[in-house]
């Protein structure tokens, strides 16, 4: 038998082995101590000092540890099932048995247990890399720690990477201890009180990352998710992020529609050997008993606004340096909370710059943002946010919520979820590649274009669901009813022009007539399509009060046809102008949706004009549209414009002189929308959003409409109200010719 260790060289090796059976599994097979070169002790304790002071500077010093392969033969009859798919996927993180059944299960099965032996160092690399805090003797035990985890890591598997003594170890650094002294300087207070602060703040943030919680966390939650959906997971770059992660830690940074995305994305992870994520999450979580499991489990509460304290604030950046250092790898929605609408929220930029400080730091030599896309074919809690956008109060979190939300999901399935991963961003190029570090302004621009840059890459690996294809279809003929073919009539082009663009979409079994009904019975299953079947045929329409509901899931598709929709409203205006409208529609739609640089978004729109007609420059524009196989402004733009043309009018109603104050402008601006939607000024309900008025508001700040003026003001309001209702007369008129183009689709006579 090989020996696991050279006693050639004097030798320290430090046992980390807690029961008998272990401790005889090393005792097999360290060599016999012949000649007084190798010295065993454990790890932990007192008896390393001595030997540590009289050692020889080349006394090379290592570890030994057994470590538990984890059981995977368990998994393989119930991965048959839909529920035991991912976890099978996932095996157990209880890799380690209790003391008493480690016997018993060597019996069973002798290959679990395997003894690793840590990279050794010689004790005078020790005492080079110890910085002269605490003792030696305690410094080379965690680093023989640090090493042993790497060691066992190449038999069970990189997911179960975990970190140990987090408060203490960074509590300690001397980089903390500089932080915490400037700071107090800069803030003339104490330094014992900020740094008594700081490390209650860290006591808040440190996730303990307890294997055995993790287990019992996601195996009490993961029904929520693995009994209401399949998982498709397009792993195309899961390799190279892996391979990528074992050099850098990776920053993962999901689209946010559910309160299930972290359990969905956890388990994908897992499957993949990913280590497992320190999660962000807002204290909203933090109830009794979920809260304090969660955080042993990874969940890292963090508050929503940290205003201006910066002991908290000094907490959170070097938290984040010593898991990046570690490469620990770090998850948040960057949306700062579920979207509302289906699409993506703007994102948030606040948390990058702690990374990016990790990064400009030295701390750790880059992070790489890897953006996420987790879309679902159907979510429960879409009703609950639909009804929050037409002004119902939102629930708080707590025991009972948690128990009425888990009920819900285990009902009944809800067809699949699928995730997809972008390209990567490394965080050290663009911080290379932006302006001067040292300029506030130019720093803060830099972190807006790489969330901006995360947005764009979730979205293009975003499918077009089945689900999302059928209710752009139903929610661009108003309140009229479809027969089922002619919902396929409208689908048909629209499926083709994403083939074509080789855009992702999971539209394939719309094709055929089954699989559009399959998809049309799913919603009416859930209450958001409803099915009349008294006359000649079955007709399907958007149940009435579920507009909210079918516009979300239409919306977590449209980015894909943006282009197209804004190239439609284009060739409605006289040719001289149809670049200047470009731009001017671009501007009215930059707070719904991600556009590129001025001269990248000619280029692609110019593109998407010239397959409309390669002469559109000059060409009559409403003749090519009435030649064009699909039209969707109508069905893409109108819930917006027509969200625009309520904040437009309001703000042109009112006197100049008078503050807006923007609960009681949103609450105005839905009242008066739902009169708009009675008089028939507005094409259908999806459009009386809070989030929706939310947005228009904003983009009237930015062009300077919202703040106190005077008879100025006024004017810009009305030409502004103007423009809006410019672009929604043309969206009509492009709702009328797909009309007139496929009366057979809408029930028109010719």
């Amino acid at each position: 038998m090989t020996p696991l260790v050279d006693t050639d060289v004097p030798l320290i090796v430090l046992v980390d082995a807690d029961s008998e059976v272990e401790r005889r599994l090393v005792a097999e097979a360290l060599p016999s101590a012949d000649g007084g070169t190798l010295t065993v002790l454990p790890l932990r304790g007192g008896p390393l000092a001595a030997p540590l002071s009289a050692a020889d500077p080349d006394t090379v010093v290592t570890a030994v540890r057994v470590a538990w392969a984890p059981r995977r033969a368990a998994g393989r009859e119930r991965s048959r099932t839909r529920r035991g798919r991912l976890q099978a996927a996932a095996p157990s993180l209880l890799r380690r048995p209790p003391a008493a059944l480690q016997g018993a299960v060597l019996r069973r099965d002798p290959g679990r247990a395997r003894v690793v032996v840590a990279e050794p160092a010689t004790v005078a690399e020790l005492s080079g890399r110890w910085d002269g805090t605490g003792s030696l003797a305690g410094f080379v035990a965690h680093q023989a720690g640090l090493a042993l985890d790497r060691a066992e890591r190449g038999v069970v598997g990189d997911r179960v990477k975990v970190p140990r003594h987090v408060t203490e170890a960074i509590g300690n650094s001397p980089e903390f201890r500089r932080e915490v002294a400037a700071l107090a300087e800069r803030l003339e207070r104490p330094e014992e009180e900020v740094l008594a602060e700081a490390v209650e703040d860290l006591d808040g943030l440190v996730a303990a990352m307890d294997p055995v919680a993790i287990e019992l966390f996601t195996g009490l939650l993961r029904p929520v998710h693995s009994r209401a959906w399949d998982v498709q997971v397009d792993a195309a770059r899961l390799d190279g992020l892996r391979e990528l992660n074992r050099r850098y830690p990776l920053v993962f940074l999901p689209s946010h529609r559910s309160y299930v995305d972290p359990l969905v994305l956890a388990d994908v992870l897992a499957a993949h050997d990913f280590p497992r994520n320190h999660v962000l999450g807002g204290d909203n979580l933090r109830f009794w008993p979920v809260g304090p499991l969660a955080k042993r489990a990874g969940l890292v509460f963090i508050r929503r606004s940290f205003g201006d304290d910066q002991v908290y604030k000094l907490a959170v950046r070097e938290y984040f340096a010593f898991l990046l250092a570690k490469r620990f790898n770090l998850e948040w929605y960057m949306e700062g909370g579920r979207s509302r609408t289906g699409k993506l929220r703007p994102p948030r930029h606040g948390l990058l710059r702690f990374v990016a400080d990790a990064v400009e730091g030295g701390r750790v030599e880059d992070a790489y943002v890897v953006p996420v896309s987790i879309t679902y074919d159907q979510l429960r809690e879409v009703s609950g946010m639909a009804a929050e956008q037409g002004g119902a109060a939102k629930r708080g979190e707590g025991l009972s919520w948690m128990a009425s939300y888990i009920r819900e999901q285990v009902r009944t399935p809800l067809g699949t979820v699928h995730v997809g991963f972008a390209a990567p961003l490394s965080l050290a190029a663009a911080l290379r590649n932006g302006a001067d570090p040292a300029d506030p302004d130019a720093r803060r621009l830099t972190l807006q274009k790489v969330a901006f840059q995360v947005a764009v890459g979730i979205n293009s690996v975003t499918p077009a669901t089945a689900t999302a294809l059928v209710t752009l279809a139903l929610l661009g003929v108003r309140d009229r009813a479809l027969t089922l073919a002619q919902v396929q009539r409208v689908l048909e082009p629209l499926l083709a022009y994403l083939t074509e663009r080789q855009l992702p979409h999971s539209g394939a079994p719309l094709r055929t007539a089954p699989g559009v009904r399959r998809v049309l019975g799913a919603l009416a299953q859930q209450g958001v399509v409803t099915v009349y079947e008294g006359g000649e045929e079955p007709v399907y329409a958007i149940e009435r009060g579920q507009h909210l509901v079918a516009a979300f899931y239409r919306n977590s598709a449209i980015h894909h046809v943006v282009d197209r929709a804004i190239a439609e409203l284009v060739l409605l205006r006289d040719p001289v102008d149809r670049w200047d409208e470009a731009f001017r529609l671009r501007k009215l739609l930059e707070f719904e949706f991600f556009f590129p640089e001025r001269d990248a978004y000619r280029e692609r729109l110019a593109a998407e004009l010239g397959q409309l007609d390669p002469q559109w420059e000059t060409a009559d524009g409403r003749d090519v549209l009435c030649r064009a196989p699909l039209l969707v402004a109508h069905r893409v733009l109108r819930s917006f414009v027509d969200a625009q043309l309520v904040v437009a009018e309001r703000l042109a109603a009112r006197d100049p002189r008078t503050p807006v104050v923007e609960p009681d402008f949103l609450a105005e601006c839905s009242g008066v929308g739902q009169q708009m939607l009675l008089q028939g000024r507005l094409h259908g309900p999806e459009s009386l959003s809070r989030e929706l008025f939310a947005g228009a508001l904003r983009l009237a700040a930015n062009l300077d409409l919202v703040d106190p003026g005077r008879e100025e003001l006024a004017r810009r309001r009305q030409e502004w109200a103007a423009q809006v209702r410019d672009v929604v007369g043309r969206v009509g008129v492009i709702d009328e010719l797909d009309a007139a183009s496929r009366r057979e689709s809408v029930g028109v006579e010719p």
